[in-house]
């Protein structure tokens, strides 16, 4: 972390309401820069007039040219960074400590980036293990040294015994893997291998709600990843889950996690199948399933992908209703920023509506607690969970 008197960058663009605000992010085409700051340097943002608004820390590469740290109006005055940083990283723990039960629930993020303050870094916790990802160059240069000061908010706290950094892992490394509670129910994760680290723990809250209501129910989990949803289903007294993702360590992983949890096996079926051929395959068996969730990867991850995204979610909303028995729950999400609440809940409705089905829209859901959206930042409200009956 550089605590060198900060360089000074002018906005050449009237974007000082939304800084003050409390967005994060300045693009490289808003600014005035006539000596180009090193990557990870503490840059002062300056008005076109000169009064300075914000501090934060300069990208060489990203077109986030740079991630804001704090703002303010005329005469205000700008902490120290490394008070700030240790601060925040501690505020951060403490609102996760505060609403979590460590002895049923171990895996969480304690730090949210930008919606905690800190732009650039995120930190995942799976049981003695913090996983750490920066946001490119400029947040790893900015932060570095991070391990010490992520030991020294955790203290005795939290039982700490490796700090591994998410963003340089290395091709091929060998399995890195960690049993994790989950509101009491048992995963195991791979480190070094899993899409965020092998538990999409963001959707923690809605397997709960779904848990909730799958006593004696059928349980299809779409793109089902290491089958957070079906297990929590499952443990719940679910009458029977089927698993299905194209990914064939992922279906071994959710069916080590069922065996994990003494499940009964008998109940379980794990398909290693791209999710749009089972969906066709099943409607033809005439197969269907009293609860079904959907929960693909992001099928807009740049606003221009959004009209093909549109067409993709509405045939996946139209094929999954098509296997939701009459009066079942259909549960849709989707984990795009670039496809906004309103755009995805019709998207649910067009293709519910193709299939000559009707959806009666029950409630919309985002991410878990322990990934807070600022109001002034809409980029981070990315998670969509819809629970509806379909008729």
């Amino acid at each position: 972390m550089t605590p060198d008197r900060p360089r000074t960058v002018v906005l050449k663009k009237n974007l000082a309401r939304s800084i003050r605000q409390g967005h994060p992010w300045i693009y490289r085409d808003a600014l005035d820069v006539r000596v180009v700051p090193d990557n990870g340097a503490l840059v002062e943002i300056h008005t076109r007039d000169g009064r300075p608004i914000a501090r934060g820390f300069w990208d060489e590469r990203s077109p986030i040219a740079v991630r804001v740290l704090e703002s303010g109006g005329p005469g205000y005055r700008f902490a120290d960074v490394e008070s700030l940083v240790a601060e925040r990283l501690q505020a951060a723990l403490d609102r996760r400590l505060e609403r979590l039960d460590l002895s049923k629930t171990n895996a969480f993020r304690w730090l949210h980036g930008e919606g905690d303050l800190l732009p650039g870094v995120h930190i995942d916790l799976y049981a003695d293990t913090a996983v750490v990802r920066f946001d490119g160059d400029g947040a790893r240069a900015f932060y570095d040294p991070f391990e010490p000061r992520l030991r020294l908010a955790a203290r005795s706290r939290l039982p700490i015994r490796a700090v591994l950094d998410r963003s340089s892992r290395k091709p091929g490394a060998k399995k890195n893997e960690r049993k994790v509670l989950e509101n009491g129910v048992r995963f195991v994760v791979d480190l070094a291998h899993g899409q965020k680290g092998g538990l999409f723990i963001d959707q923690r809250e809605n397997r709960v709600r779904v848990a909730e209501r799958a006593r004696g129910k059928s349980v299809l989990n779409l793109f089902g990843y290491t089958g957070g949803f079906a297990v929590h289903a499952a443990v719940a007294g679910a009458r029977s889950t089927d698993t299905v993702d194209v990914a064939k360590p992922a279906i071994e992983a959710a069916w080590r996690n069922f065996q994990l949890n003494d499940l009964p096996m008998d109940r379980a079926k794990f398909h290693a199948l791209d999710v749009f051929a089972f969906l066709t395959a099943a409607i033809e068996r005439g197969d269907r399933w009293d609860i079904v969730i959907s929960d693909p990867p992001s099928f807009a991850p740049k606003k221009a992908a959004v009209p093909k995204a549109r067409r993709a979610y509405e045939r996946l909303h139209k094929l999954a209703s098509e296997v939701t028995t009459r009066g079942g729950l259909l549960c849709a999400s989707s984990c795009s920023s670039h496809f906004g609440k309103d755009e995805f809940l019709a998207s649910i409705e067009a293709g519910v509506a193709q299939a000559g089905r009707s959806w009666a829209f029950e409630a919309l859901y985002g991410a878990a607690f322990d990934h807070p959206v600022l109001p002034a930042f809409p980029e981070g409200d990315y998670l969509k969970f819809a629970m509806g009956r379909v008729g």
